[in-house]
């Protein structure tokens, strides 16, 4: 602090010295902030009453859902993730799917209506991820990572392949039948 100008407040045993120019609101906020970092009181504390807390909630996970995915003669299993979108692509289930080959790196297929979009979106991918692309209303399967990013406004990923992302990796199109494991 500048030692040629005068300090607005000043914090002294718990007192505030305004200056003229300070209002007593300002001066109680400073103090009660102080006391409050001082004194280690919790945040969630409202004058020294507690505040009500949320009631606890289970730690315990939704258990993810087991895919079968069958394409040719082969059968992969996968996993959705427990977001809002990939629980409303599982409504859809099961589905039979003619999935066309992108980019030598992804099957995809158009699904019947739209889904969520309520589930945080990326532009890159990994081997293996189920996505939905939202404005075409696809699910794609990626077999291959080419390194390159996914156009705006991204994907949302709905799960994973557990194994066998290898399966996909056939020249055009394909049928894929996509269901619950039991």
């Amino acid at each position: 602090m500048n030692s040629d100008k005068p300090a607005t407040a000043a914090h002294h045993e718990g007192k505030c010295h305004p200056s003229p120019h300070d209002s007593a609101g300002l001066c109680a906020v400073v103090v009660a902030f102080l006391l409050q970092a001082s004194c280690g009181v919790d945040a969630s504390t409202t004058h020294g009453v507690p505040s009500p807390q949320p009631a606890e909630t289970s730690t315990e996970q939704p258990r993810a859902m087991k895919l079968r995915i069958k394409i040719n003669d082969r059968l992969v299993s996968a996993t959705l993730n427990n977001s809002r979108t990939a629980s409303d692509f599982a409504s859809l289930l099961p589905l039979t799917l003619e999935m066309n080959d992108l980019f030598q790196r992804e099957k995809y297929a158009h699904l019947p209506r739209a889904l969520s979009e309520d589930a945080p979106r990326t532009r890159s991918y990994e081997v293996g991820d189920i996505a939905y692309w939202s404005p075409a209303h696809d699910v794609a399967l990626f077999y291959r990572k080419d390194g390159q990013s996914i156009p705006t406004p991204g994907l949302i990923t709905l799960g994973k392949l557990d194994a066998g992302a290898d399966a996909f990796d056939v020249s055009g199109s394909v049928s894929v039948t996509i269901e619950r494991a039991e």
